[in-house]
């Protein structure tokens, strides 16, 4: 559909271009104008590295390379010819090869990429953890997806027929349409996505976490190392690492145990163990009001990091608690160790399950 200029005295059709009858270059023009606005196609995205291609044995470099909110990494492929080309296996190859990016190598990467942007003097690291609103790296929480744009000025039906189907197997990946016109020696560009449809985009992000709780549930019990607890001599067997944690604090804080105290013991995760609200609330109000919070302090808030449910809310002091759900294997067990030798009496005791 054409975009149209309402004129005084008519509606007058913008003249539909292309970027090539535009004579815009497709990494010189488009690459370096959606790099300084990359929230036109990817919003709330950081671009960490441009022209990526540090990797074993290959020549192909990723256009744009980002990180969302939640830690994600973005592959974001720019075309403008008028089918995409094959920009949907180019990616796919891209974010495989990335898929292991550490957050110190992304560091590095952005590092580079700011002192290659005349920006060596920003500090890499402060500037990714501000972003991401952490106070520290978390190399657990980081790159547990990649994420794909693609943008191009049209795409073929082989592209857009692909990319359905890796939506329908979980791909997070999206096309977003560039429709460049002229007038009057100016040009326009109607930037649209079009697959997903932003109207259906909330609904497949249900579908999608719906999905992956599934799996994570059906994990728990399948392929990693259950553990026996034991809490004031009282046994609970082959709880999940992270369930057998978030029992223990649990138990100390029936005992009477602040949360906070207990919190203070979790060793490199302490400082972030814990979120609280005033009040006692429930799971829907507790992840409102602890967004409104964190905004206020420049974080940002990923209920999928804690226990939010209202099964595993804590109420203590006329407040309401949510204790972190993952853990790095060393972390959970220095901080079991830990809870354990700080709060001797509780007898807290843990061991791998036969």
């Amino acid at each position: 559909m054409p975009i149209y200029e309402f004129a005084s005295e008519e509606i007058r059709p913008l003249s539909r271009a292309t970027f090539s009858q535009l004579q815009l270059q497709e990494r010189r023009d488009l690459q370096r104008l959606i790099r300084a606005n990359i929230s036109v196609i990817s919003p709330d995205t950081l671009i960490i590295a441009e022209e990526f291609g540090d990797w074993d044995e290959s020549r192909r470099r990723i256009d744009l390379l980002g990180i969302d909110r939640d830690a994600n990494l973005v592959v974001i492929e720019l075309k403008r010819t008028e089918d995409g080309g094959h920009m949907d296996l180019q990616a796919i190859r891209y974010a495989a090869m990335v898929s292991s990016m550490t957050f110190n190598e992304a560091t590095e990467v952005f590092g580079s990429y700011l002192a290659q942007n005349e920006s060596a003097e920003r500090d890499a690291q402060t500037e990714l953890l501000d972003f991401l609103g952490w106070v520290e790296p978390d190399e657990d929480a980081f790159a547990q997806d990649v994420r794909i744009v693609l943008a191009s000025a049209e795409f073929a039906r082989e592209v857009t027929t692909a990319v359905l189907w890796l939506i329908e197997r979980e791909i997070d990946i999206r096309c977003v349409r560039l429709q460049p016109y002229e007038h009057d020696g100016r040009v326009f560009v109607d930037v649209q996505q079009i697959i997903p449809l932003p109207e259906m985009a909330d609904y497949q992000v249900r579908v999608t976490a719906k999905k992956r709780k599934e799996r994570e549930a059906r994990s728990d019990t399948r392929g990693r190392t259950n553990y026996d607890l034991v809490l004031g001599g009282q046994k609970r067997v082959g709880l999940p690492k992270r369930h057998a944690i978030y029992q223990s604090f649990r138990y100390l804080v029936e005992q009477g145990i602040t949360p906070e105290k207990v919190a203070e013991q979790c060793g490199p995760q302490a400082n972030r163990a814990l979120v609280s609200v005033d009040g006692e609330v429930n799971a829907e109000d507790f992840e409102s009001l602890v967004k409104d919070v964190l905004i206020g302090e420049g974080r940002n808030f990923d209920p999928k990091r804690y226990f939010c449910d209202d099964d595993f809310l804590v109420h203590y002091g006329g407040r309401t608690y949510a204790f972190l759900n993952q853990w790095g294997g060393s972390n959970w067990k220095q901080a079991m160790v830990n809870l354990s030798e700080a709060f001797p009496d509780q007898e807290i005791e843990f061991a791998p399950s036969e």
